[in-house]
């Protein structure tokens, strides 16, 4: 029984090299159908870029409704600045009561930017989401510009003060 076991091996390698070996296999060139065709534009004058998409209608009434809630809070802010303005000038020294109500005058007026900076933050993700999706990126960047002038403008205002009070 030992000897028919090498006997089946070497047949069956046989058998393999046989079913192996037989018959033409196909040629690995490069053949007409795989060849690339026509002209690839390389010059970026050639390639005439896709006008930006229309915003939709919901978009243009939230982008809208975020302009007007900025420009709110900011009317807010800056009728709140003349109060704070005369406080931070008549703050006395750290720990005085009038340093300690200018304190409060900027912390009303740190409120209200914050609040004219939440718009800013929805089309700050506006804006990015419209990069993504290739979508009205021109319209949102407007609106979202005007927004950060406004906060810009705030913030100008309470560094000012801050820097009068100490």
């Amino acid at each position: 029984m030992t000897g028919a076991r090498p006997f089946a091996a070497l047949l069956l390698s046989a058998l393999l090299a046989a079913c192996a070996s037989s018959g033409d296999y196909p040629s690995l060139a490069q053949r007409p159908a795989e060849r690339a065709q026509g002209s690839f534009a390389t010059d970026p004058a050639q390639v005439a870029p896709l006008p930006p998409p229309a915003p939709s209608a919901d978009l243009v009434a939230r982008l809208a409704a975020l302009r007007r809630d900025a420009a709110g809070h900011h009317a807010q802010f800056m009728a709140a600045l003349p109060a704070a303005q005369r406080a931070a000038a008549a703050a006395g020294a750290t720990g005085s009561d009038s340093w300690a109500s200018a304190q409060v005058a900027l912390a009303d007026l740190d409120s209200q930017r914050s609040l004219t900076a939440v718009p800013l933050a929805d089309l700050d993700a506006l804006w990015v989401d419209s990069t993504i999706e290739a979508g009205p990126r021109e319209a949102i960047g407007a609106v979202r510009d005007e927004v950060e002038a406004l906060v810009r403008s705030e913030d100008e205002a309470l560094g000012r003060l801050r820097a009068r009070v100490g």
